[in-house]
């Protein structure tokens, strides 16, 4: 269909629609809302008709003006600095590190809320966990009993691009609802499970494939069925690795196969405040919590701790190779120069640092994670880079609706990064707010904060006194001076602590 045949269509709507304010014998207000129902109608079936417009004319154009394909990417617990070209030594990603040499590397990029149910509904709707509500926050604060409004659903990346054409599918580890029905019939290709169970889980495949290398495959097939339907398409893979799963009173030790002797025999990477010293300094709150078992007991074996580490290097591993399968796959289809790949994680892990296993907290090793953006109609001359910008979680749904040449909705928290990826940007954040509030019943510890360029202020809500912690990034980059209760610093800490009542009521 044509453009002016586009327009003549999207015209004669508009006449219908102002007919039926004109006839209708309802109320005035019945009457605005039937207009703008249609009106929105309208709109979403020019957006429709242009994307599909964009397919079928592909041949014509360049990838610059196409309506691209996105591959979306997340991994399960994957710290920032877990991948080779982020400096790591030991770890073995060359797909990543490919990745990021042909794309953007963000240095700075953080999750608002470092849990996986919480953070994979922030990634969906682009929203704080005080506006989605999967949360801890209210009287059953298990945020793995709750699951997206069917509103919020319809308002979510996969749900916007497949109003308007786009082919979606989904792979791997939904997360958000335990025991909840499955958003099955809302994606046109659905692999997904909800986040329990084995590695080897295989539901009768006598095969033994690892669920990673499984993975790979089933984004490949939706990948080949989407290019022989000629339709744009969106794929969210959310792996499970390099999550733990514990077998035998141990954690890290359903990897692939194929991997087990990688690593063995070599010293891991430990991080700097790893140490007994550190856990000894941590408040009763975060000693009793979930995390302070396995802290300590990893701070006082570093055999067990490098243990760990390797199998959850391995994990990491499986999941490169399976980024491998993938984009071999679509240069094998020849559509790889017209399909974004966006890599990053739901949240961090701590591997003994601060005395503690886990995430939750709002150290660094908990909230940081990869993010890597491929997109091949970049100029060259801003590809193959590093950007220090801080970025979020909250910023992929933006992110992906814009550049699919989708309006953002208002009630969207994050920002897209199209901006920042093409230097325009005139402003960026300088500061974000950090909460998580599950079970903060002594297990977990309810934790709210403010993190700046060079400032981290955080509040342990369910204290009493309420226990709190200031850093200066700049100076303290590990984290280990605590001086919020350093006379000097009182008037840094109550500035941080107004920011933080502020930003609060922005997130709602």
């Amino acid at each position: 269909m044509s453009t002016d045949t586009m327009d003549s269509v999207v015209d004669a709507d508009l006449v219908r629609a102002r007919q039926t304010l004109v006839t209708s014998p309802k109320t005035g207000e019945d009457m605005m809302t039937i207009l703008s129902r249609q009106l929105h109608m309208v709109a979403l079936l020019c957006v429709a008709m242009r994307v599909l417009a964009g397919v079928s004319h592909a041949a014509q154009t360049t990838p610059e003006h196409n309506h691209p394909n996105i591959v979306f990417l997340m991994t399960d617990d994957q710290r920032w600095d877990a991948m080779g070209c982020m400096g790591n030594r030991v770890i073995q990603t060359p797909q990543m590190d490919r990745l990021a040499s042909d794309g953007v590397l963000f240095t700075n990029c953080f999750v608002t809320t470092s849990i996986c149910c919480v953070s994979r509904a922030s990634v969906l709707t682009g929203q704080h966990a005080r506006r989605h509500g999967v949360s801890g926050l209210g009287e059953d604060n298990n945020c793995f009993r709750k699951t997206l409004s069917a509103e919020s659903m319809a308002q979510t990346y996969p749900a916007l691009l497949r109003k308007v054409g786009y082919s979606t599918g989904f792979v791997g580890k939904w997360g958000i609802g335990h025991r909840k029905p499955l958003p099955v019939d809302q994606f046109d290709y659905w692999r997904g499970f909800d986040g329990q169970g084995s590695y080897f889980d295989t539901k009768g495949d006598t095969t033994k494939e690892h669920l990673t290398a499984r993975m790979g495959k089933q984004a490949a097939e939706f990948i080949t069925q989407s290019a022989k339907a000629n339709k744009p398409f969106c794929l969210s893979v959310s792996f499970k690795a390099p999550h733990a799963w514990r077998s035998s009173g141990r954690v890290w030790t359903e990897w692939d196969r194929k991997y087990a002797d990688l690593y063995e025999g070599k010293p891991m990477p430990v991080g700097k405040t790893a140490t007994p010293e550190m856990y000894e300094k941590l408040h009763p709150i975060l000693k009793r919590s979930f995390g302070g078992p396995d802290g300590k007991k990893w701070v006082n074996d570093r055999e067990e701790l490098d243990f760990q580490l390797r199998g959850y290097y391995r994990l990491i591993t499986g999941v490169d190779a399976a980024l491998g399968t993938i984009r071999n796959a679509l240069k094998d289809l020849g559509i790889a120069e017209n399909t974004i790949i966006i890599f990053t994680s739901d949240n961090g892990h701590l591997f003994g640092d601060h005395g503690l296993h886990g995430k939750w907290v709002m150290y660094e090793e908990s909230i940081r994670v990869p993010l890597i953006i491929y997109d091949p109609r970049l100029p060259k001359s801003l590809q193959s880079s590093r950007r220090a910008e801080m970025v979020l979680n909250i910023d992929m749904a933006p992110t992906i609706l814009e550049m699919a040449g989708l309006p953002i909705p208002n009630d969207v928290q994050g920002r897209s990064l199209t901006a920042v990826l093409r230097k325009t940007a005139k402003s960026w954040r300088s500061e974000f707010f950090y909460e998580h509030a599950f079970r903060a019943d002594g297990n977990l510890a309810h934790v709210e904060g403010i993190r700046t360029h060079r400032w981290k202020y955080t509040r342990y809500v369910n204290t009493d006194p309420v226990f709190e912690e200031l850093f200066d990034l700049e100076q303290d980059p590990h984290e280990e001076n605590n001086l919020a209760h350093d006379p000097a610093y009182k008037p840094q800490r109550d500035k941080l602590r107004g920011m933080l009542i502020d930003r609060k009521k922005g997130a709602q």
